[in-house]
């Protein structure tokens, strides 16, 4: 017999959500990140030297949750904080040997990840599922 929450779009998108950051964050225990400290490293290996405010940015990430990664991903010799020299309060962010070395794993991890989400899902869903996870940060 189906309930109400059966239907909740909040209950499905959070169980979801659950289910899959779980299995993801299982994935990056061995490599002693979480998956926002994954998420942070991919993006600077897109673009190294990008300032803590613009990466807050682009991953809509808050200043203080970004800090805190930022802080932990440093300590653990993934990352490295650098004063800009234009603005000594702005910091620029660069990955780490360490990080460089590890790249084409972690990308690996997270492109397994998203194979295995949308595995159940023909070519057309997939495409759709995409747009519609995309309209809703919207």
């Amino acid at each position: 017999m189906a309930s109400e929450y059966d239907d909740c779009l909040l209950f499905l998108l959070a169980k979801a959500y659950q289910r899959v950051y779980g299995d993801f964050k299982k994935r990056m225990q061995p490599h002693g990140l979480t998956p926002v400290q994954h998420l942070v490293i991919l993006a600077l290996s897109l673009e190294e030297g990008v300032s803590a405010g613009e990466l807050g940015k682009r991953l809509m990430l808050d200043n203080a949750t970004l800090s805190g990664v930022l802080d932990r991903l440093s300590e653990s010799g993934w990352v490295v904080k650098q004063s800009s020299q234009e603005d000594k309060r702005s910091l620029k962010l660069y990955l780490t040997d360490r990080a460089r070395s590890n790249l084409e794993l972690l990308k690996a991890e997270s492109d397994d990840a998203n194979r295995r989400v949308l595995d159940s899902f023909s070519l057309e869903e997939r495409v759709i599922f995409k747009r519609l996870l995309k309209d809703l940060q919207k």
